[in-house]
């Protein structure tokens, strides 16, 4: 029996309460937007012109990885300014930053923090660790164990540490940006493949030429020292609100259908799908990259189309970067490493068969 009868409900109701195709949608960053991220992102490679001698790539590396939200992992032999890259990075916006020379003997309570008996309250106090911030460099992240590892991981998978049974939020915004030495082998622990999936971004860094060489000289001898004081705040330097923006403004980007497709494809080719397979892939490639490589192509390519003053993506935004975001995440064969091929050639192949649409 029904106690409320049902009212016949009036088309006036219906539209009001039927979502329109415009609520679930949201509307793209405005041109006052576009031009508001440009200013901001300006801002930002100035800072690198003070601090930094060439490497634009990892520059623009960097930024993308600030705007999409994501983690940064930068690969190179030493000398060639990774970490003061990484701090350029963190000192030109007005966020906390801290630095964690990584070690075998680092422990995850010297990371995210630990409990302490306070004697005089007779109670434990948590004290919380270097990751608690805004940026964070992991400097040699390979030299850590695997327990301590494993604590980065929940950090930049969950953005939350676990401090004696407490869940503690890491602030936000929050960044990683880890560093690793390919040359040497001793006292290192390789990165899982879950760990390394959660970076959304790995550059590689090349020796400088020698003009940027001559370059980085005269820039050093100009200020009077070879370390970049981070304790002096860049008055030039973008707020976190200001990243905040960047990070949703980026996020509205309207990417095609198309444009989708073909990051899909990107990866999906790698696990020896797609719609054009690269013949004998799976001889060289023992696993693929998993679908957080195409979440990780997308939101670069949000991040390149708001940088460039664009509100839609181009494929060209998603080929740009189709090294960075899946050079770690695929991984080759005993019989390819034994013949020396790498995984930017095999990402080569890949992106020479996709079609771009």
């Amino acid at each position: 029996m029904t106690l409320f009868p049902q009212q016949p409900t009036t088309p006036a109701q219906t539209r009001a309460t039927t979502p329109t195709m415009a609520s679930a949608t949201p509307a793209g960053p405005s041109k006052d937007d576009l031009a508001r991220a440009r200013t901001l992102t300006d801002r930002i490679r100035a800072r690198f012109a003070d601090t930094l001698v060439g490497q634009t790539t990892l520059r623009e590396a960097l930024i993308v990885a600030l705007v999409a939200g994501g983690h940064i992992l930068i690969e190179s032999v030493p000398g060639l300014a990774k970490t003061t890259a990484a701090q350029t990075l963190a000192t030109s916006v007005s966020g906390t930053f801290k630095r964690v020379q990584c070690t075998p003997d680092l422990m995850p309570s010297d990371l995210v923090g630990t409990q302490v008996f306070d004697f005089s309250t007779q109670r434990f106090s948590t004290q919380i660790g270097p990751i608690h911030a805004n940026f964070v460099l992991l400097d040699e992240i390979n030299r850590s164990n695997a327990k301590t590892q494993s604590a980065m991981l929940e950090a930049m998978a969950e953005g939350a540490t676990t401090i004696g049974g407490e869940r503690i939020a890491l602030p936000q915004p929050f960044m990683v940006i880890a560093t690793e030495n390919p040359i040497e082998e001793e006292g290192t622990f390789n990165l899982p493949e879950a760990q390394m999936d959660r970076f959304m971004i790995k550059a590689v860094m090349t020796y400088p030429s020698a003009d940027e060489e001559r370059r980085m000289l005269d820039m050093l001898s100009r200020r009077g020292s070879d370390m970049l004081d981070t304790s002096t705040p860049s008055h030039d330097a973008i707020s976190l609100q200001d990243v905040q923006f960047l990070r949703a403004a980026s996020r509205r980007v309207h990417a095609s259908d198309a444009v989708m497709r073909y990051a899909v494809d990107l990866a999906a080719t790698s696990r020896g799908a797609g719609t054009h397979p690269v013949q004998g892939l799976s001889s060289l490639v023992r696993l693929g990259a998993s679908p957080r490589a195409s979440i990780g192509l997308l939101r670069t390519g949000q991040a390149r189309a708001l940088l460039a003053g664009r509100d839609y993506v181009i494929p060209e935004d998603i080929k740009d970067f189709a090294h960075e975001v899946l050079r770690h995440r695929i991984i080759l064969t005993f019989e390819a490493l034994a013949d020396g091929v790498s995984t930017d050639q095999v990402v080569d192949s890949i992106v020479e068969a996709v079609p771009v649409p």
